[in-house]
């Protein structure tokens, strides 16, 4: 039911005619992977990223979780050469959690929480040869309880990338002020990303990438380990559909996400 809605809009989107011209530069999305681009979206252009439904499953001796959200949009608008300002908020999330020595089901359907972020770029705007960028964000507790984090939090990435022709590099580090588990106050949390992109054909793309996260909550530190298989086919040079698997590596980390998704500019 509620795919339908959301695909429906995927689909309007198509159909709008976009204000894109040949100066554009090549089509940058933060979309699909782990990690996240140095590019920037140029003055006077829109990039509306959204995933259309992503699914996680976290396993545990004690407990099963399954994670599911729809909707998961970010709103990209160009106000410098090499600035741009970002909007998210997921639209709707469910969690399903069950203990698997009682059997016990509880269920949570809830909005997400917002973010906004700036990227200032330092070079290559557009991405080329070696590009770096700055990208301060903050979430806001705007979703419901369990679905949402419970609190404001806030944090630096530092994207950097090597664009080598039809490979690129890719790292994001980042440092957080990562809102507690319990949903109230803050911690340190910490890592980093990095990938390699391939160019399979002129309008498909593959990356393949690895992040490890610390985070020092106060109910317990734990590492993250993943790894993340994603691809991307442009249909045309203004849009994008996308989908990806990324795999837990260590007992901390969520045992499997899929997901799938869609890239418009304006």
């Amino acid at each position: 039911m509620l795919l339908r809605p959301l695909l429906l809009l995927a689909a309007a989107t198509v159909a709008v005619p976009a204000f894109a011209d040949e100066g554009h530069r090549e089509l940058c999305p933060d979309r699909p992977g782990l990690g996240t681009p140095a590019c920037t979206v140029e003055p006077g252009v829109l990039l509306f990223e959204i995933g259309l439904a992503d699914w996680t499953l976290d396993r545990s001796v004690d407990s099963r979780s399954d994670s599911w959200t729809f909707g998961d949009a970010l709103l990209r608008a160009g106000l410098t050469p090499s600035l741009e300002v970002q909007i998210g908020w997921t639209m709707l999330g469910h969690i399903r959690d069950r203990d698997r020595a009682t059997g016990d089901v509880t269920r949570r359907t809830r909005t997400g929480d917002m973010t906004l972020a700036l990227r200032q770029n330092l070079s290559n705007p557009d991405g080329s040869g070696f590009s770096i960028a700055l990208m301060p964000y903050a979430t806001l507790p705007l979703g419901g309880k369990g679905v949402g984090a419970g609190d404001w939090g806030a944090g630096l990435l530092a994207p950097v990338s090597f664009d080598l022709g039809a490979v690129s590099l890719g790292f994001t580090p980042h440092v957080d002020a990562a809102v507690d588990s319990d949903g109230d106050g803050r911690h340190t949390a910490y890592g980093s990303v990095a990938g390699v992109g391939l160019d399979v054909s002129d309008d498909v793309s593959m990356t393949a990438e690895v992040s490890l996260a610390r985070d020092e909550d106060p109910d317990g530190h734990t590492t993250e380990a993943l790894a993340g298989l994603s691809a991307g086919w442009q249909p045309d040079a203004d849009s994008q559909w996308d989908l990806g698997a990324n795999m837990g590596l260590n007992r901390n980390s969520p045992d499997i996400e899929l997901y799938f998704g869609f890239v418009r500019r304006f």
